[in-house]
């Protein structure tokens, strides 16, 4: 085994997937975790589970929470309708209220006790929806944070989290994933997935992994209800 450890976030889409391909090849023994926080596309978390799987993780851990019942966003309030008329100039009502902030707080609970100090998460800062938890700015402030608010930190280990995608285009993480043997077709990136699996097409998510394979002039994989 690995003498390097680290939890990487896996949500069941392209950039997770590409986050645990590319820490893996780093010669890192990864831990997945993903969360079942009440969002409305549910099934990436069966993508979550296959990726997991194909890359031979030490452990998936699945952790259950409902951000559904806050809701203030199109992700977890099914009476608020994801936007499909295209990219947002401002944050979009899909952001949803503190969600990465839970998530690595949730995964730092995880990495202190199984002694892990590097976490891996693949957020971007280049083609995304303006989400302010996606930006370098946040990342900095999270490790401020877990450095002083843990027994780890506080005995002297540093947590480092690894985000290697955050300043790549989408058609540039698609390259690098491709090279790392990444199957994309078994990804879920849409913010409305049904539940075989099938992307909508048109929402932000969709148009911005669509525009990434269309740069390369690569087949996309993803499998769509109507061809976008």
């Amino acid at each position: 085994m690995n003498a390097k450890k680290a939890i990487v976030l896996i949500s069941g889409g392209l950039d997770s997937a590409t986050t645990l391909a590319l820490a893996q090849s780093q010669n890192y023994s990864c831990y997945a975790l993903s969360f079942d926080y009440g969002q409305r596309h549910k099934i990436e978390l069966q993508a979550a589970r296959q990726i997991a799987q194909k890359f031979g993780v030490i452990e998936h851990k699945f952790i259950h929470f409902n951000l559904d019942s806050i809701g203030g966003s199109a992700l977890t309030d099914t009476n608020i309708d994801v936007p499909v008329s295209g990219l947002s100039q401002n944050i979009p009502i899909t952001y949803v209220p503190a969600r990465n902030t839970v998530f690595l707080s949730l995964a730092l609970a995880w990495a202190e006790v199984l002694s892990v100090y590097e976490l891996f998460m693949g957020i971007n800062a280049v083609d995304y929806s303006g989400y302010p938890d996606c930006r370098p700015e946040f990342i900095t402030a999270f490790e401020n944070m877990a450095n002083v608010a843990t027994k780890a930190g506080v005995e002297g280990h540093t947590f480092k989290v690894h985000t290697p995608l955050i300043h790549l285009s989408k058609a540039k993480i698609i390259q690098l994933g491709l090279r790392l043997g990444v199957d994309y077709s078994i990804t879920i990136s849409c913010y409305q997935a049904n539940q075989n699996g099938e992307a909508c097409g048109l929402c932000e998510a969709c148009r911005l992994r669509a525009d990434g394979f269309k740069s390369l002039d690569i087949s996309d994989p993803t499998r769509y209800v109507t061809q976008c």
